[in-house]
């Protein structure tokens, strides 16, 4: 590629030249190519060690002048075709120019202009299909590791570094690049080249460690190796991206949203010298995501900018220093000091924006305006007048809601639908009666325990008061810290929330700590629009939501009538029809039966939506992913703050089993309602973090018992009872009977333990956990987790397999990797739109993995023992079309061993058969046979004689249909769904085109075999033999009909070849079919010989009535070749098949056991351990192997 020109000093150093004229120079690196000596080996380890450009660019154009010692570098090529093409530019577009110069300097000058011009042009052309460049160097980079490794242009790197990669006990200096699905790593070192792949699919572990032996080092783990990778510049940052590109790889192990580019990323806007696009799209998506949990925010928020600031706090009179974040529709702010105070003001709110007054005390404040009259005073802003522009930016995008918040919390207890402008009158209510949720529902404008306690008469007692005192405590909060969206949260706001929050209040503050009341407020109408979609629809998900219904908290009163029940039946089936993807799953029934309770319906659909797609992510998904990753951070986490415990419990599994109903029900399934309520409080303010803190609490007060414990169930109950005997003894509500205590209550019951006693305690002894520590711990579980759901995954195909298949369970688990391995490399080299075909982890295991006729076509080629040479393809696509029994364009694993099984462990009939279908439609495609039109006429025109026939009694079976009940109907479908065993008589017949196809695709499966002519003249002994049964069978078929108006005119017949050296005639027309086969096969092979006889041509040679037949003890390739010449293009056009001709494949059989080189070569068992060893062979990364091998060295250094 054309660069701009740089100065070179010494041009020789280093470099050899291989072609100049009196201006330029064509220069080759040392070491690249053929040769280069010791000098080679030593220059092209420093390339790899060294940072040089050089070591992209083998070869380079340089500028020279007869005057002057410096030299300009003007183009660089990694290849010599590359190079050779600027040369040749160079040459016929300036040599001639430059020469009429007078003055070098003007050459120079003239040169450079020029080059740059080019390279403006480039530049200009790219920017319409590139929104942004990256740096020379990174492309140069990027080249290289393409050429290293093989790689398509579809794989992007992300970003290289410099490191040893130990190998064994040595360090191997070089550079690891990582690219979107792989991690690589190229050294050569003195002759000695290491190069390295690894699918980030692949990797089970990643950790940061230091030892003795690998100093502060990475290692990457997958299944089967480990590899240590150490001397980074910056290894955290390193870190970092490694983990960020192996989550993205597991989360398209788990689902295709990860194949679809993140379009809406925000782009930086001045290019960072070494740094990819990528790259900085990878760190933007972080610092999201970051932002994103940091504030609860929805999805699609996007981080603009941050910058550090400070908020006056009016409750503390005090400035808070901290950050100040914007985003598209929210400004928020977080203390430098955790829990002092952070702020969400959402852009919705905001009225005025606008500078205040500069001072000495308070430097560059910008004071910010609600609606509901709150005024925030941030300062010492650094560019105050773009962070304020940024605003109004963001600020005249966002729709000017007429229904948005006057009051603080206008939204809370009332539905969407109702706060929103309607234009039907008070009339409407007939309207609204016809729909299944409208604002006349009782659960739509307020919760379940407001409905049941509304006609309760006043309580007056002691835990009354208390709960009147929480109250106050809160309003005194709202009125000193504010209230709604925009409140002041901090420490003080937390410890309200640990000492439980008024049942009142309840609903409104989770909406307000989970961020649901943004998402509701920009969503208005949302919840009831889906409601009406969703019901009435059936699906696997609202089957399941129908049989949980009455199991959701059946001892509540809510929940005992059909208020409860119809209002938990919409929450969740427009849950489910919102997210597919999850659908629903167990567990979201108990859940969302709580949130009903405090929140109106809508509410707690937008706290379930919070729940399940932010708070816990992945915990309700088909294989419960979220809830096993959390398990495996509980164990780890037992592990550091009770080690004793968990060895013993290790021992007991009992962890794994425990952990799963905790976290899945946020305790609600395991403790009495009352008491898992207020851990629920805690969750929605504070996170997972509440979870673990008071699961080890749990076990750390039952740490004596649980270790005295001899087996599981022990561990269980005691567990069990203890959870069943936390209460709350600060509850208004009279308790509801806990059906798990119940069952589980022994003699002498347990002391109790009070819920906020064991709130306090787990913040005593593990309160010093970190949500981002935990996160960090997530995405290590989450490796382990997803890897080992494949590994099940993979077990379950391989076991269901083994039934089907005569293949091995070693066998099958090779072949099942090497098949997925082909799926998930068409997903992310492929085209995007399909991916998401490809993958449905809704569907069994043995479909979710599929591949397109590509792919098969690639897996065949390696694995099939069947070799066609050049026909492979056309075999490989007629076996996609005959296993592709859906028609979708895709072969699932199942299929694709089901073809392949029958090729390695069938029978010789079994492989015959197979054979014989792919010569079939709908293995034969009408472009591959022409006639199979008209065969299938023939094959099926006594049918239509039977209709006609069935015509007549039409009137009959109408009248005997209206009779038939179901049973009849039950009977048929059970027949149908019987697996019929097909048999070798159920096989159609077939026709001589497709008999014509069978013949070539024979001749080139031999191709390549020892005994070779012996195959070739049993093939044409047999095809002679089978023709003439063809020809035979017309006899009998009675098709006189058929025969006359199938006999074409026939054209002057053609002389015998003289150089038939038997000089046979054939019998008639069998002599013409015969002849035809013989010349199909010759077609086949001299096809690559340069013949111009095209497949249409010698299909239709049937217009000949007689020439020469080839025996088989002479079926030499230059006498078919003869017989070929002589047969005229304007005869064949003419000419048509012989449509009455046909053979069974009982024929088939029989004719092909007459030759025993034929029935060995069926019989024969192949083994497919070497194809799948040559597989992955081929699978490894193609490299560009260095020139210099270690025998070159061993000689250099004799």
């Amino acid at each position: 590629m054309w660069i701009q020109p740089e100065e070179v000093l010494l041009a020789g150093a280093l470099w050899v030249s291989e072609r100049a004229n009196p201006f330029f120079i064509l220069q080759r690196r040392r070491g690249h190519g053929r040769g280069g000596g010791l000098s080679g080996l030593l220059v092209g380890t420093l390339d790899v060690v060294l940072d040089s450009s050089a070591r992209v660019a083998p070869y380079r154009i340089l500028l020279q002048t007869a005057d002057s010692q410096i030299y300009w570098n003007i183009a660089c090529g990694s290849s010599r075709k590359e190079i050779t093409e600027h040369w040749d530019w160079l040459e016929s577009n300036l040599l001639q120019t430059i020469s009429i110069f007078d003055n070098d300097e003007d050459v120079t000058t003239f040169v450079k202009g020029k080059i740059s011009g080019i390279i403006a042009e480039e530049n200009r052309l790219k920017q319409g299909e590139e929104q942004e460049e990256d740096c020379g160097k990174f492309r140069e980079a990027e080249l290289k590791m393409r050429r290293l490794f093989g790689m398509p242009d579809e794989e992007k790197l992300v970003n290289y570094y410099s490191c040893s990669y130990w190998k064994g006990r040595v360090p191997r200096q070089g550079w690891l690049y990582l690219s979107v699905n792989h991690l690589c790593f190229y050294s050569f070192l003195l002759g000695k080249e290491v190069t390295l792949v690894v699918q980030w699919t692949e990797v089970t572990q990643l950790e940061k460690n230091a030892t003795l032996v690998f100093p502060e080092s990475i290692r990457v783990s997958t299944r089967h190796t480990e590899h240590f990778f150490s001397m980074f510049l910056n290894i955290n940052d390193t870190f970092k991206l490694m983990e960020q590109l192996a989550n993205i790889a597991m989360r398209q192990l788990l689902d295709n949203e990860a194949f679809a580019a993140d379009r809406s990323l925000p782009k930086p806007c001045k290019t960072l010298k070494n740094v990819s696009a990528l790259k900085r799209d990878l760190d933007a998506r972080a610092k999201n995501e970051r932002y994103r949990m940091m504030f609860r925010l929805m999805q699609d928020e996007r981080l603009d900018g941050h910058t550090d600031c400070t908020l006056w706090t009016p409750f503390a009179k005090m400035h808070v220093v901290g950050q100040l974040f914007i985003s598209n529709n929210y400004i928020c702010f977080n203390s430098r000091e955790e829990d002092l105070c952070q702020l969400i003001i959402p852009l919705r709110e905001v009225s005025i924006v606008e500078k205040a007054d500069s001072s000495s005390v308070l430097p560059c404040p910008v004071s910010i305006s609600t609606k509901n009259k709150m005024n925030f005073l941030f300062a010492n802003l650094k560019d105050r007048d773009f962070l304020v522009q940024r605003i109004s930016d963001f600020l005249q995008r966002t729709p000017d809601s007429s229904w948005g918040d006057t009051s603080p919390l206008s939204l809370i207890g009332h539905s969407a639908s109702s706060s929103a402008p309607s234009s039907s009158s008070a009339g409407s209510e007939s309207i609204h009666r016809g729909r299944h949720y409208h604002p006349g529902l009782p659960t739509a404008s307020q919760g379940l325990l407001q409905l049941y306690h509304r006609d309760a008469p006043e309580d007056l007692g002691p835990k009354a008061m208390k709960e009147k005192m929480k109250e106050e405590a809160w309003n005194i909060h709202f009125s000193e810290f504010g209230r709604g969206v925009c409140m002041y949260r901090t420490s003080r706001t937390r410890e309200l929330v640990l000492n439980g929050i008024p049942e009142r209040l309840r609903g409104e503050l989770w909406l307000l700590f989970s961020g649901a009341q943004n998402e509701m407020a920009t969503h208005p109408g949302y919840y009831g629009d889906l409601v009406e979609q969703a019901m009435g629809l059936c699906s696997l998900a609202t089957e399941e939501i129908e049989r949980d219904l009455h199991r959701s908290m059946p001892e509540h009163r809510a929940f005992q009538n059909e208020t409860g029940i119809a209002a938990l039946r919409r929450v969740l089936t427009a849950y489910a029809h919102r997210n597919p993807g999850i659908g629903y799953c167990q567990a979201m029934n108990i859940v969302t039966s709580v949130l009903l309770l405090y929140c109106t319906e809508e509410e707690a659909f937008w706290l379930l939506v919070a729940l399940c797609e932010r708070m816990l992510p992945d915990y309700y998904n088909t294989r419960v992913v979220g809830a096993l990753v959390d398990q495996g951070v509980f164990e780890e986490l037992t592990r550091a703050f009770l080690p004793l415990l968990y060895e013993h419990m290790q021992e007991l599994g009992v962890i794994s089993t425990i952990s799963l109903s905790w976290f899945l029900t946020l305790f609600l399934s395991v403790m009495p309602f009352d008491s898992a309520v207020l851990l629920v409080d805690c969750f929605f303010y504070e996170g997972i973090k509440v979870i673990f803190q008071v699961a080890l609490a749990v076990l750390h007060d039952n740490m004596d018992a649980l270790l005295s414990c001899s087996d599981e169930g022990e561990a269980m109950t005691i567990l069990g009872r203890y959870l069943d005997n936390v209460v709350n003894k600060q509850t208004v509500a009279p308790p509801i009977p806990h059906l798990h205590a119940l069952l589980t209550s022994g003699d002498d019951p347990p002391p109790e333990i009070d819920i906020f006693d064991l709130i306090k305690s787990s913040y005593e002894k593990f309160g010093s956990l970190r949500s981002d520590v935990i996160e960090q711990m997530r995405f290590k579980q989450r490796l382990k987790v997803i890897q080992s759901l494949e590994d099940t995954a993979k077990r379950s195909v391989v076991r269901a397999m083994m039934t089907e298949s005569a293949f091995s369970i070693e066998e099958l688990e090779e072949l099942y990797c090497l098949f997925k391995s082909k799926h998930m490399t068409s997903c992310y080299w492929g085209s995007s739109s399909s991916a998401g075909e490809r993958h449905d982890p809704s569907l069994p295991y043995l479909e979710q993995y599929r591949i397109d006729p590509a792919q098969f076509t690639q897996l065949f080629t390696a694995l099939a023992p069947w070799i066609c040479g050049g026909h492979t393809p056309t075999l490989s696509a007629r076996l996609f079309r005959l296993l592709d029994q859906n028609q979708d364009g895709l072969v699932n694993f199942k299929e694709f061993i089901t073809g392949l099984s029958g090729m390695y462990h069938g029978d010789m009939t079994e492989k015959l058969k197979l054979l014989y279908k792919l010569h079939l439609p709908p293995a034969l495609c009408p472009e591959e046979a022409e006639s199979a039109l008209e065969a299938t006429h023939f094959f099926t025109e006594d049918e239509p004689q039977g209709e006609e026939g069935k015509d007549g009694g039409d009137s009959e079976e109408k009248k005997e249909e209206k009779v038939k009940d179901y049973r009849y109907y039950l009977r048929m479908w059970a027949k149908e769904k019987e697996p019929k065993r097909e048999t070798i008589k159920d096989l159609p017949r077939m026709n001589q085109e497709q008999f014509i196809e069978l013949c070539k695709t024979l001749y080139n499966m031999f191709s390549e075999e020892p005994l070779e002519q012996e195959l070739y003249h049993s093939i044409a002994t047999v095809a002679s033999l089978l023709l003439r049964i063809g020809e035979v069978g017309k006899k009998f078929n009675g098709t006189k009909k058929t025969e006359t108006a199938a006999a074409p005119q026939a054209p002057p017949s053609v002389p015998a070849s003289p150089t038939n050296p038997q000089g046979e005639e054939g019998p008639g027309e069998g002599g013409a079919d015969e002849s035809q086969v013989c010349r199909a096969l010759a077609d086949a092979q001299l096809e690559p010989a340069g013949l111009q006889t095209s497949d249409e041509e010698t299909k239709d040679d049937t217009s000949v009535s007689s020439f020469s037949v080839v025996s088989s003890s002479s079926l030499q390739c230059e006498d078919i070749a003869d017989d070929t010449v002589l047969i005229g293009s304007e005869q064949r056009r003419g000419s048509t098949l012989d449509v009455d001709w046909s053979i069974t494949f009982e024929q088939v059989l029989a004719s092909l056991l007459t030759e025993p080189p034929l029935v060995d070569y069926f019989e024969r068992k192949v083994d497919i351990q070497k194809k799948m060893a040559a597989c992955k062979a081929q699978r490894a990364v193609e490299r560009q192997i260095s020139s210099t091998s270690d025998h070159e060295l061993t000689q250099h250094s004799v």
